[in-house]
């Protein structure tokens, strides 16, 4: 039964995050969203329920086809872009951003600073672990594994495994041995 609620509640992010495309996604309930308007989702998009995803001035949302995303999604995009690559499956409970709030001046409350963005890309076949919290300005190669509860900031190449807080690469495909080795 709730699989019709899921196609009903399709049918109209159909026409707003999947910009008219996506028969053979689907979206489960949200918590909140803002500006939908930009944000564009591919074909094979699926959404489960408890997601939260705001755009601000002018930020843009892009996921491209094939994206899984578990439940409880915070994704928050300011000014800038927040791109999801092909065939990427996030966990639960993930946080993605490309805003922060400023904390220089001291006569100031942080939350009333000016928001800092950069952009922040996740590239194609990604593996986002269940807690991950993807900063502002950080760069996923092709095929990375970023391990449960992760706090990732930076870029890193294709084909690694980040894990931590701070994340960091603790294996990286070689290409050589065919296989995936340690990081030291």
């Amino acid at each position: 039964m709730f699989k019709i609620f899921w196609f009903v509640r399709f049918l109209f992010y159909k026409l707003f995050l999947l910009n008219g495309k996506g028969w053979k996604s689907y979206v489960g309930k949200p918590v909140f969203f803002s500006g939908l308007k930009n944000v564009n989702a591919g074909e094979k998009f699926r959404l489960y329920p408890g997601w939260r995803i705001e755009t601000h001035d002018g930020g843009k949302i892009v996921i491209h086809d094939d994206v899984s995303v578990g439940h409880g999604l915070h994704l928050i995009s300011v000014e800038k872009q927040v791109t999801i690559g092909k065939s990427t499956v996030i966990s639960s409970n993930v946080m993605i951003t490309n805003s922060d709030h400023g904390y220089e001046d001291l006569n100031v409350p942080i939350y009333q600073q000016n928001m800092i963005s950069k952009e922040t890309i996740i590239g194609e076949c990604c593996f986002i672990g269940a807690g991950a919290k993807i900063l502002p300005g950080t760069v996923l190669g092709k095929q990375c594994v970023v391990g449960a509860n992760a706090v990732v900031k930076g870029c890193f190449p294709d084909r690694c495994v980040i894990s931590g807080a701070p994340a960091k690469i603790i294996k990286q495909y070689d290409h050589s041995l065919n296989e995936w080795v340690r990081v030291k």
